[in-house]
């Protein structure tokens, strides 16, 4: 029997806590345990201190978890709590993700200052982005426009656009909600048009490969449809050595049954583009996933990726 509380880690933006707090609300009501039995540890990571240049400058999507998985490995964690898009492809041996709560709404939310739509902006206008992502399909869709690099957590977001740095920013749809401020967004994009990110509003949890009792503990809470669906999704990454260097884009939709997914390469200016869509048993989610990886690597051709690490 558990007799001290278990070590959730998590960084400590408003809405990582959001974050782990569900996660230990979700525990709480699965195993009858009280709040006590779980402690949540506050961790700062190289890419919360550092938010004055793109992820891709300092180093991808392993900024945000270096601290905490070193924290895990040598015990004083018990296990983590992320969103999921920020994981790297390749997690250190040794540690895994465990579990995926029920997934938010994973559409991008357009935050606009100057007009309420993407193709409502005036020309000229400016855009503020770190993602990659967004930055290209903006500039897709709106060739026009400027886009100059916003990072810092939602707030500070905000703020930067209320003081006029931008005309707009894109946010996850599902973070603002998370921490009660989806009424900000001016539109939520459809993802037929603005593909969202792999992983875009799953929160996981990792913990250590082999621990059984902490495996235990969190298969009461794992949402087999969004595991699916994220899998599928972080495999088609994988192919693609998908990082914060690489403008993806992909979805999984699954119903428990069958998966659907749809996945897209850009180059950074937008300006060509490459996707595809693929469906099958949901059991096949990594394949599936890598398999789409590879049916575009093949259509956009070796030259497709030069420059782009």
């Amino acid at each position: 029997m558990q007799t001290k509380p278990f070590r959730i880690g998590t960084r400590g933006s408003p809405l990582a806590l959001a974050q782990a707090h569900e996660t230990r609300a979700r525990l709480m009501t699965a195993h009858g345990l009280p709040e006590e039995m779980f402690e949540i540890v506050v961790l700062s990571t190289k890419g919360d201190r550092i938010t004055d240049r793109a992820l891709s400058e300092i180093g991808g999507k392993g900024l945000f978890t270096e601290e905490i998985e070193a924290q895990l490995f040598s015990g004083d964690l018990d296990f983590a709590v992320h969103s999921s898009k920020d994981m790297p492809t390749r997690l250190p041996d040794g540690l895994e993700l465990a579990a995926f709560l029920p997934r938010e709404d994973p559409r991008d939310a357009f935050v606009g200052r100057t007009a309420p739509t993407l193709l409502e902006l005036p020309h000229g206008a400016t855009v503020g982005s770190a993602s990659l992502r967004r930055q290209a399909q903006i500039r897709r869709l709106r060739p026009d426009i400027n886009v100059t690099i916003f990072r810092g957590q939602v707030d500070t977001r905000l703020r930067k656009l209320a003081e006029g740095e931008a005309d707009a920013t894109l946010l996850a749809f599902a973070g603002l909600k998370r921490i009660g401020r989806e009424h900000v967004a001016t539109e939520i994009l459809d993802p037929e048009v603005f593909l969202p990110a792999p992983a875009q509003g799953a929160i996981c949890v990792e913990a250590r490969t082999g621990d059984r009792r902490i495996a235990d503990l969190l298969a009461a809470i794992n949402d087999p449809e969004t595991s699916e669906a994220v899998t599928c999704e972080r495999s088609f990454l994988g192919v693609l050595d998908g990082s914060c260097r690489t403008p993806i884009a992909g979805y999984a939709v699954s119903d428990g049954s069958r998966i659907r997914f749809r996945g897209m390469i850009l180059t950074p200016d937008g300006t060509r583009c490459h996707e595809t869509t693929i469906e099958g048993a949901a059991s096949d989610a990594a394949a599936l996933g890598a398999e789409a990886g590879h049916a575009v690597r093949a259509a956009a051709g070796t030259g497709f990726f030069d420059g782009w690490t």
